[in-house]
């Protein structure tokens, strides 16, 4: 049975296939059409999934997308109604797009459809999941687990920001939930609103932000802004907030509590606004170890699985596995909307049909390794190079991992463009750049020569699997690179009193630790462990720059500028190559190196893609 999934039309769009319950592909669009949170119909993430299957939309037994419009449009009427006659403006603005399109979203998917080949689908054939059942079902059925609980945190979906629940082999029991405008995901959006981000794409930046600043907020949070009991449910002070009415996050009551306006884009950011995304951080924390004892407590389950795009805060998730009141973390690798388009299908496959589920085995779980989009034959590879003008040499593969160890330990920074694509934000050693750990500028130099981002955004170690207990606070698996642990302490430096006594931006030059290039000013680190068993050419990269330096940990982060999306083809890697200061360049077994360019092909990235 070929099960097509679907998330689209509010942002991170994507297409995941599963066949027979087994994931086959998925991919976001925004890889495709180049174009950042991508919220389009995904045609070309569907195609390539049908792609790699070899198969076309009549073979399709079911399509399922990932939550209900009419619920959504029900959720927008009331909140409207109840707070009328506030939001009239953006009432005004909303209304003729949820008319004109979102409330007839049944027909504009299967009009799509038929664009694509003339005939489309039947509408029998599509299936609407919630919003978090879908999160819920990409949660479990692709974990290790037989049993576990369930939890999934969001913004909103139709009605519901949070969801627990429990599953059991191909049952899936959501038990409670909270409602919007109580949204833990929402409070978030609202500091990274106000600390002068984007809203759904700058919130992991007040993740990275908050070791600088001290949580002096926290009890105000606390005290103002919500009322958190002790099993983790709260209701927030919407006296505070815009979101339900208004056209911004926060309003002028929300300003006075603390201290002044928010942050515009383009202003530097101050102490104070580390101290808010500290104290932010600082609450969520709170809620998610609340909601995970109280949920471990009532299920008595050993095992938790997590999804919704709050799953992603890994410094969050790093609290609740070190929490130690689940014996095993389990998180859904593309845990945002683009990830509700697996879910949706392997919902409509254990959930509506059900269906039997596969475990893989009580160590390895469903994703693949999320490598699970495209990937490139040598011959496409040298080809598609060509066609743009690079200059390569083809190695063999021993020749290949020996000359992008070396150049890693020569304080090198490798575009890694390796096998299939990953599902989700992270990258994980497919569409990766990477670099040496022990070097004190890497982080720096990544930042603004390569990322062209903010200074201050930290980079993660992927580190081999069997040693990162050696070089880490962490015993086990993390694949996804979303747990946050601590540099072990042997591999830690002293600071002096000078240097602990600095604050802020200031504290980012110092030298933490052996790897300082991925040390965050807490001693932190965002860890990937590296597997053989699903990527071993990366794998085989690191055991090679282990035995040049000894060190089996080197920088992983995605390849990619500050707001465009992470390369997809040999063609995008060639061009973000050629855009920023990265100095050599894998794809498959060709081998590039900068200075062998011609400099005409060289183009400036430095302000092609708008802040993120």
């Amino acid at each position: 049975m070929r099960i097509l999934g679907l998330s689209a039309y509010y942002h991170d769009s994507a297409a995941a296939l599963i066949v027979d319950g087994r994931i086959l592909a998925a991919a976001q669009e925004e890889r495709f059409s180049r174009k950042k949170h991508d919220s389009g119909f995904p045609k070309q993430a569907l195609l390539y999934c049908l792609n790699e299957a070899r198969i076309n939309l009549g073979d399709l037994d079911y399509v399922a997308f990932y939550d209900k419009p009419f619920l959504k449009f029900e959720r927008l009427l009331e909140t409207y109604l109840a707070f009328a006659p506030r939001g009239f403006t953006s009432f005004c603005r909303a209304m003729p797009v949820w008319i004109k399109e979102k409330l007839y979203q049944k027909k504009m998917i299967l009009d799509a459809f038929k664009s694509l080949d003339g005939q489309g689908i039947p509408s029998e054939k599509l299936l609407f999941s919630e919003h978090h059942q879908s999160h819920a079902a990409s949660a479990f059925y692709p974990s290790p687990f037989q049993d576990a609980a369930v939890l999934t945190i969001d913004g909103v979906g139709e009605w519901a920001t949070t969801s627990a629940g429990v599953g059991h082999g191909h049952q899936l029991l959501i038990q409670r939930e909270i409602h919007f405008p109580h949204s833990l995901g929402l409070l978030y959006s609202a500091f990274t609103y106000f600390i002068g981000f984007k809203v759904n794409s700058g919130e992991y930046k007040v993740m990275g932000l908050a070791p600088y600043g001290e949580a002096k907020y926290t009890q105000k949070i606390l005290d103002h802004l919500m009322d958190l009991k002790p099993d983790g449910s709260f209701r927030l002070n919407l006296k505070y907030f815009d979101y339900c009415t208004g056209l911004t996050m926060t309003n002028e009551a929300f300003a006075s509590l603390f201290d002044g306006p928010c942050r515009k884009p383009e202003q530097p950011l101050s102490q104070r606004e580390m101290d808010l995304a500290a104290s932010i951080q600082a609450v969520t924390e709170e809620v998610v170890l609340r909601m995970t004892r109280f949920l471990a407590a009532e299920t008595g389950l050993p095992n938790l699985c997590m999804a919704g795009g709050v799953a992603l805060n890994c410094v969050a998730n790093g609290k609740i596995l070190g929490d130690g009141k689940f014996q095993n973390v389990w998180i859904q690798p593309a845990a945002g909307d683009a990830g509700g388009a697996l879910g949706a299908a392997l919902a409509a496959y254990h959930w509506h049909l059900q269906k039997p589920r596969h475990i893989v085995s009580d160590q390895m779980d469903a994703m693949a390794g999320s490598y699970l989009g495209p990937a490139f034959t040598q011959q496409q590879c040298e080809e598609r190079l060509r066609a743009v003008g690079a200059h390569f040499t083809v190695l063999a593969e021993e020749e290949l991992l020996n000359a992008c160890a070396q150049a890693l330990a020569e304080g090198k920074a490798v575009g890694w463009h390796q096998g299939r694509m990953e599902y989700g934000p992270r990258a994980l050693g497919g569409r990766s750049i990477l670099g040496d750990p022990r070097s004190p500028t890497m982080q720096k130099m990544l930042n603004l020569k390569v990322k062209y981002r903010e200074s201050f955004r930290p980079f993660a170690p992927a580190v081999l699997r069997e040693r990162v207990a050696e070089w880490f606070l962490l015993d086990g698996d993390s694949p996804y690179m979303l747990l946050v642990a601590g540099v072990h302490p042997k591999r830690r430096r002293t600071m002096t009193p000078e240097e602990d006594a600095l604050f802020g931006i200031d504290k980012l030059n110092i030298p933490r630790s052996e790897i300082p290039a991925i040390t965050h000013v807490d001693y932190s680190a965002r860890i990937q462990t590296v597997h053989r068993e699903t990527h071993p050419r990366y794998y085989d990269l690191i055991l090679r720059f282990e035995r040049i330096t000894g060190c089996p940990v080197i920088v992983n982060t995605s390849f990619n500028v500050r707001g465009e999306p992470m390369v997809c083809t040999p063609e995008d890697s060639f061009n973000c190559f050629m855009g920023t200061e990265i100095d050599v360049l894998a794809v498959g077994n060709c081998m590039l190196y900068k200075e062998k360019q011609e400099p005409a092909l060289k183009v400036n990235y430095e302000n092609k893609f708008s802040l993120d």
